[in-house]
């Protein structure tokens, strides 16, 4: 292992982190502050990597934000699962002893579990054809994984677009279709921390349950045990297909999605107009008492902060420090913050993961 990713460096990196939650929330008064861990390395279960050509060589590359003409040249992925790890090399390998594979390859894109499963998609900047997939499919049975090809107007998938995680909450597994290019959390062992966390801070709540933003239903799964009924609300197709394919794979009765944004979702809830994809839920029958959201890094938009006020319990997990703090400078108007928590889902960068649990004064 190298230095920079040593245990020492970790913990170094995170004790700066949790400083900057503590010195940047001063306001609030946090309750004591709990922190989740990453593994140092191998904690990435999905990357993506361009292709930079040499001459008849093929290399992985990233390339430093305002320097696109100057590739840097990865030998090796620490932050990468295992898996990924051990597919680097001998799908380089394979690309670079086949020019048609090789010929107009841009970017390569990884997707595994923790069970070993992997799915690889291959972009190019030309169109593919018959040769192709045969060669693509004999290298998919020789690595014993999923390969994908896409290029401009073209998805061509040789087996299947998705792997199958299993995550384990408080000794209980749940299963997940996480297809290519949809949305899934990075860092495996630090979402089954967060889901614990989310499932033991909610267990005594009761009632029913409204999620905002539920994407494939990563939340929407472990927590649905926790409550009589669930609404669960999201805006893209491919995330809603998984999430009822999810709720489907790990027998879940209680949950009713909705396809709908969180701000379409706010006005069904004021009545301000009706919805036909609510018709299948009546939202006057619902014994709410919790609402939980995970929004994108700009956070909640006015109109829903205000509907979470109307709520006993507010779950919150952000991905974005700056707009959790405005959010709960409004939210702690009418609530007291119980519980607060980081989670390290991204090793060595600047990004933080807080969850919080909000409570009516």
């Amino acid at each position: 292992m190298t230095q920079a990713f040593s245990n020492e460096a970790y913990a170094e990196q995170l004790q700066v982190k949790v400083e900057q939650i503590q010195t940047s929330f001063k306001q609030f008064e946090l309750p004591d502050l709990e922190v989740y861990d990453s593994p140092p390395v191998g904690f990435r279960m999905r990357a993506e990597f361009k292709i930079w050509h040499e001459g008849t060589r093929a290399h992985y590359a990233m390339y430093r934000q305002g320097e696109y003409k100057k590739p840097y040249i990865v030998e090796d992925f620490p932050q990468g699962y295992a898996t990924i790890g051990k597919l680097m090399p001998l799908l380089l390998q394979a690309i670079n002893n086949s020019e048609l594979l090789r010929r107009k390859l841009f970017q390569v894109e990884f997707l595994t579990t923790l069970s070993g499963e992997a799915l690889i998609t291959l972009i190019y900047h030309k169109k593919l054809d018959d040769s192709w997939v045969a060669q693509a499919e004999s290298l998919q049975q020789q690595l014993n994984i999923k390969i994908m090809g896409r290029s401009r107007k073209q998805k061509l998938v040789l087996s299947e677009d998705f792997v199958t995680e299993t995550l384990s909450v408080n000794q209980q597994s749940f299963h997940y279709q996480q297809i290519e290019s949809s949305f899934t959390q990075p860092n495996a062992r630090v979402c089954e921390k967060m889901l614990s966390w989310a499932v033991a801070k909610s267990k005594d709540l009761g009632g029913d349950l409204l999620e905002l933003y539920c994407g494939n239903g990563n939340f929407t799964l472990p927590l649905s045990k926790n409550f009589n009924r669930v609404v669960a609300t999201e805006l893209a197709k491919s995330s809603v297909y998984s999430a009822k394919h999810n709720m489907a794979l790990n027998n879940i009765e209680n949950v009713a999605l909705a396809r709908m944004s969180s701000e379409e979702f706010s006005q069904a809830m004021d009545k301000v107009r009706p919805f036909r994809r609510l018709r299948h839920i009546d939202l006057d029958d619902y014994n709410f008492s919790t609402i939980f959201v995970d929004p994108p890094r700009a956070g909640l938009d006015p109109h829903t902060t205000d509907i979470c006020k109307r709520f006993e319990n507010i779950l919150y997990i952000s991905c974005n420090p700056e707009t959790l703090q405005r959010d709960l400078t409004e939210l702690c108007r009418s609530h007291d913050i119980q519980a607060f928590a980081i989670f390290d889902q991204f090793p060595f960068t600047h990004h933080i993961e807080c969850g919080a649990l909000l409570r009516r004064k």
